[in-house]
C-alpha cells in the first residue's frame, strides 16, 4: 500500500514543518501522504495506511511529549508491530538524545524502522528539508 500516514506533535512548529516535508518526499516518489497532528488522528485510522512516519520533538528531560504524543504512541505501538515506520522530530538542546531511547523502544516493539530516525536541531534549513524529503522517499520505497 503506497499510502503513508505522517503523524506528529509539535510545540513550536518545527516538527510540523518536518512532517510536511516528509509528506512532500512521499508524494515526489509517487505515493500518497496524509499529514495529521496527533490529536487529529484516531487509532481506528491505522488500517487505512501501509506505512507510518511518527514525529515528536524532544521535551523536558529529553523525552517524548507526555500529554498527547506518548499516550498515542503507547496505544498504537502494538498495532504497528511489523509495519514500516520512520521516526522524526526536532530538538533545541541535548543533541537529539531523546531519539535513542525512542528508537530502541520502537525496535523492541517490532516496528520496522526504514531508516535511522531523523532529528533536526530547531527548524529545518535547506539541508534539513532535503533530509526530510529523502526520509519520505525512503519510507515509501522501503
Amino acid at each position: 500500500m503506497d499510502k503513508v500516514a505522517v503523524i506528529y506533535w509539535s510545540g513550536t512548529g518545527n516538527t510540523e514543518m518536518m512532517a510536511k516535508y516528509i509528506a512532500d518526499g512521499v508524494k515526489a516518489a509517487g505515493g500518497q501522504a496524509d499529514v495529521f497532528s496527533v490529536s487529529d488522528f484516531s487509532q481506528n485510522q491505522l488500517a487505512e495506511y501501509g506505512r507510518y512516519a511518527l514525529g515528536c520533538p524532544a521535551m523536558g528531560a529529553e523525552e517524548l511529549e507526555d500529554s498527547e504524543f506518548q499516550p498515542f504512541y503507547e496505544a498504537v505501538k502494538p498495532s504497528l508491530s511489523g509495519k514500516k515506520v520512520a521516526l522524526f522530530g526536532s530538538y533545541g538542546w541535548g543533541g537529539g538524545e531523546w531519539m535513542n531511547p525512542w528508537k530502541a523502544d520502537a525496535e523492541a516493539a517490532g516496528l520496522v524502522l526504514v531508516a535511522e530516525p531523523l532529528a533536526i536541531e530547531n527548524a529545518p534549513d535547506a539541508t534539513g528539508k532535503t533530509a526530510c524529503e529523502e526520509l519520505g522517499k525512503t519510507l515509501l520505497q522501503a
